[in-house]
């Protein structure tokens, strides 16, 4: 099957993955969210103590072990890191905050939107803006430097700890926390959500499947190819929302949403900043982090303290809106980007 045919149909299976989920029980418009499902696996550590979002959500861990899985077969499984890893650490950081303000990933957009929900119109054109503007540094030589072949047992801690997490889950000690409602208690059966996260881990990964990777390509190579599997998400997940009833269009009294545009706008215009610098969007970072990369490791966990932060100090937003220090941590973040980009731009 060639790339473009495989980019397409793996975007027809996680759209009709994700409507599918929401039918077993995960939260509407949240079939499958990368930065949420992430937020409620900070939770289910304890390290945020909001009781409506925590969950050890078994979807990462499978998207995690697909590539693993898939890379290891193919002899794409390759240890690597020594990029920056600090750096990359605080970009996943405010990549999350940026998700959280919006209330969702990339993939999450382009869900929301493909329930009618206008708001994940909006967060798209910044999302898109963001991506646009970092790369005006990638075009200046912004680099976090190469990363380097390490020990393969280097490679083996994200699978490692993916597996930790699905037997946190199925052992349920009294030390992980499940939301009794809310987000975090609304979910499809462990195993089917298991299964979903391993199927998209392996399509992601032969696919290189990347929200921010398909428009950058549009704006440096117009190359649609990544994107293609992106529109084919949409579509698919549409097409499916109006059989089963779940389409509203609108902006208003959205589920887990805000309409206050210009947060939607600015926090995905971080998140696309971020996504840029780290050289791909969080279902990315998941998806190389199972492939032996532990730079998107290192990514992955910056996410993870992302979440938990946004929620200890009020950060994430509600359907009521967007807190002041929200606000304030958005803005913060495009400054510590836009610095960070500055700073790591190869000298002639």
């Amino acid at each position: 099957m060639s790339q473009n045919k495989l980019v397409i149909l793996s975007g027809i299976i996680v759209g009709a993955l994700s409507v599918l989920l929401i039918i077993l029980g995960n939260p509407a418009n949240m079939g499958i969210c990368v930065a949420c499902f992430i937020r409620d696996i900070a939770g289910g550590l304890g390290l945020h103590r909001a009781e409506l979002v925590q969950y050890l959500r078994p979807e990462i861990p499978g998207f995690i072990l697909g590539s693993f899985i898939v890379s290891s077969l193919t002899g794409e499984f390759r240890a690597r890191g020594g990029s920056a890893p600090l750096t990359r650490f605080l970009i996943g950081f405010f990549v999350m905050i940026g998700a959280m303000v919006f209330l969702g990933c990339p993939l999450r957009m382009v869900l929301r939107l493909s329930a009618g929900d206008l708001n994940a119109l909006v967060a798209f054109i910044g999302f898109a803006a963001g991506i646009y503007y970092g790369l005006i540094f990638i075009k200046k030589g912004f680099t976090l430097g190469r990363s380097n072949k390490i020990e393969k047992v280097n490679g083996y801690i994200m699978p490692a700890f993916a597996i930790f997490l699905l037997i946190l889950v199925l052992a349920a000690p009294k030390f992980i926390f499940f939301s009794a409602k809310g987000p975090g208690s609304m979910r499809a059966p462990f195993l089917i959500s298991l299964a979903a996260g391993l199927i998209v881990g392996i399509l992601a990964q032969r696919s290189r499947l990347c929200m921010a990777g398909g428009i950058r390509d549009i704006y440096l190579l117009k190359d649609f190819h990544l994107f293609s599997g992106f529109i084919a998400i949409f579509v698919t997940a549409l097409i499916l929302n109006l059989i089963t009833g779940k389409f509203k269009l609108g902006f208003a009294n959205q589920p887990i949403a805000h309409t206050m545009a210009i947060w939607n706008f600015l926090g995905m215009f971080l998140a696309g900043l971020g996504s840029t610098l780290l050289g791909g969007c969080p279902l990315r970072q998941c998806i190389m982090s199972g492939e032996g990369d532990t730079d998107a490791g290192i990514a992955f966990f910056g996410m993870l303290v992302g979440a938990a932060f946004a929620h200890n100090f009020g950060i994430a937003a509600s359907p009521a809106g967007v807190s002041i220090n929200g606000q304030i941590a958005v803005i913060t973040g495009i400054i510590v980007l836009t610095a960070i980009a500055l700073l790591n731009v190869e000298k002639d």
